[in-house]
């Protein structure tokens, strides 16, 4: 029997009123997994800023979001 075929079965025995628990442990372990892979355009800025492109902001996070307001 594989992990998952015991896992499945062990649910039938988990009180309802825990299940919720379960639930969001499991949508975190699945988050996690997601959460490390850049997405393609996440990918390309990187590159980007690799090779010497893209825009480098020093300062507070206050004047990068008035910035970025000004831009907008």
């Amino acid at each position: 029997m594989s992990n998952k075929d015991r896992i499945v079965n062990l649910l039938d025995t988990v009180p309802e009123y825990k299940l919720g628990y379960v639930l969001a442990y499991i949508q975190g372990i699945v988050a996690d997994e997601t959460a490390m892979v850049p997405n393609n355009e996440t990918l390309e800025a990187i590159s980007e800023l690799e090779n010497g492109g893209g825009t480098v902001f020093a300062g507070s996070t206050e004047d990068l979001f008035t910035e970025l307001m000004r831009d907008a």
